[in-house]
């Protein structure tokens, strides 16, 4: 009864005090044929039945816990260790949201500043916020940007087409309505010569993915300079985890970071809660949307953290501001934090060059099998297309049967693509794994 706050002679004074009888007398206002209609639910059952019920129906699920999962575009399966929860379930960070009063809220803040200063130091940018959503998020919000710092005369955004196609599309779903010209088409071999010349000096934008959605590291440094020739911005998407191995994307020129936060110790969670990053360099830094925590000092003189360079009408005058995604993903935010101070530097190099030697054994070997072909030329990531003899639909069948949960289907997202399977590897897989999944794609193949 703990959980039950009200008694029924509770609720028969409350109803009486308001002046009704009943609970259904305070809907009289509502026709009854626009009502809700009466939900038709099974039997109530005791507590036992239903924890049963529901494992039953969980054990139903191919979880990367019980099945090895080359499974990626976009969420990954990493290793997250165990002291990322245990920070996590801590009353005082997952009861907290925004800190707007500094005065009860220095942990929140602080923790903050900290992710911010780490997602600088894996970016190479000189200030970052967190406060927005997802990858893709943070890449319409970085569109939003550019064409507000070129005060709306420049129309033009070029997007890679190898940029991961759930990203672009959420550019295009902010941008409805806008008088923007949106370029994302182009061919898949990423020609970057044909793609700068497409940047002029009506470019208010220009993003490109680093590894791309295929996992291929590509060099971007003239595709920078010529941005910077005609003053366009210069957008780059990465995988923070691949910035464990790579360059940053400051290396090339880049003023705005954006990427999916999920790899920095966030679990893949049927595709959320996630992480959107984002920085950009200080000469942005009052254009950049959502929140920003900085280092102050107090009355006493003690090291503080506040809110800073935040516009009132952020909050009250939505017209006026630089972006309406106004959440912090404190919590999100702070597993990332603890999984980049958890691992380090050596940390994060040892599982991003543990990912990519293991992604390429596994396109090693897979490409040796009669029928299936390596599409990618030049180094990938932790991520590969192969082409594949038979649907991949019927591939992955045959794999889940050995509890594997095979790669991404590509043809729904790129046409010229149909037959060729993305698949990905991260640290967590084994050897053993890699040739089980070669081993049993081969056996398909056969059937």
């Amino acid at each position: 009864m703990s959980y039950i706050p009200h008694t029924e002679q509770d609720r028969r004074a409350m109803l009486a005090e308001i002046g009704v009888e009943r609970v259904e007398d305070l809907y009289d206002a509502i026709p009854e044929s626009v009502r809700f209609p009466k939900l038709d639910l099974p039997e109530a059952s005791n507590e036992m039945d239903i924890v049963r019920d529901m494992e039953a129906m969980a054990g139903a699920n191919a979880d990367s816990r019980s099945y090895a999962c080359f499974l990626g575009a976009g969420a990954y399966d990493h290793y997250i260790p165990s002291v990322v929860d245990h920070i996590l379930r801590r009353s005082e960070f997952y009861t907290a949201y925004t800190p707007y009063q500094p005065e009860i809220s220095q942990g929140t803040l602080q923790t903050v500043f900290e992710y911010q200063s780490l997602i600088c130091q894996l970016t190479g940018m000189d200030v970052a916020n967190a406060s927005l959503y997802d990858g893709a998020t943070s890449l319409a919000e970085a569109v939003s940007m550019a064409l507000s710092h070129h005060h709306g005369k420049r129309k033009k955004v070029v997007l890679s087409p190898s940029i991961h196609p759930h990203f672009r599309e959420t550019v295009h779903t902010y941008m409805r309505g806008e008088e923007v010209t949106l370029l994302d088409e182009g061919t898949l071999d990423m020609d970057l010569e044909s793609f700068t010349g497409a940047v002029d000096d009506q470019t208010a934008l220009v993003a490109v993915q680093y590894p791309d959605v295929f996992g291929r590291i590509m060099d971007y440094n003239a595709l920078g300079e010529r941005a910077r020739e005609v003053g366009a911005l210069f957008c780059v998407v990465v995988n923070p985890m691949a910035l464990g191995m790579l360059k940053p994307p400051s290396t090339f020129g880049a003023d705005v970071v954006v990427g999916e936060g999920q790899p920095l110790g966030v679990p893949m969670s049927f595709g959320g809660p996630y992480l959107g990053i984002f920085a950009t360099r200080n000469a942005y830094v009052r254009k950049m949307p959502g929140r920003l925590v900085g280092e102050t000092t107090d009355t006493r003189g003690q090291r503080g953290f506040v809110l800073t360079l935040t516009p009132r009408e952020q909050h009250i005058r939505r017209e006026k501001a630089t972006s309406n995604i106004c959440t912090n993903q404190g919590l999100i935010a702070l597993a990332a934090t603890v999984y980049m101070t958890v691992m380090g530097k050596q940390g994060m190099r040892q599982a991003a060059e543990l990912s990519y030697h293991k992604a390429h054994y596994a396109a090693a070997q897979i490409d040796k099998l009669p029928g299936f072909e390596l599409w990618n030329e030049g180094p990938f990531f932790n991520e590969f297309v192969v082409k594949v003899p038979k649907p991949v639909a019927k591939l992955n069948e045959s794999l889940l049967a050995q509890k594997i949960i095979g790669g991404l289907d590509l043809g729904p997202w790129y046409p010229s693509l149909e037959g060729h399977m993305l698949l990905a590897v991260t640290e967590r897989i084994t050897r053993h794994q890699i040739d089980q999944l070669v081993q049993t794609l081969e056996a398909a193949n056969h059937e």
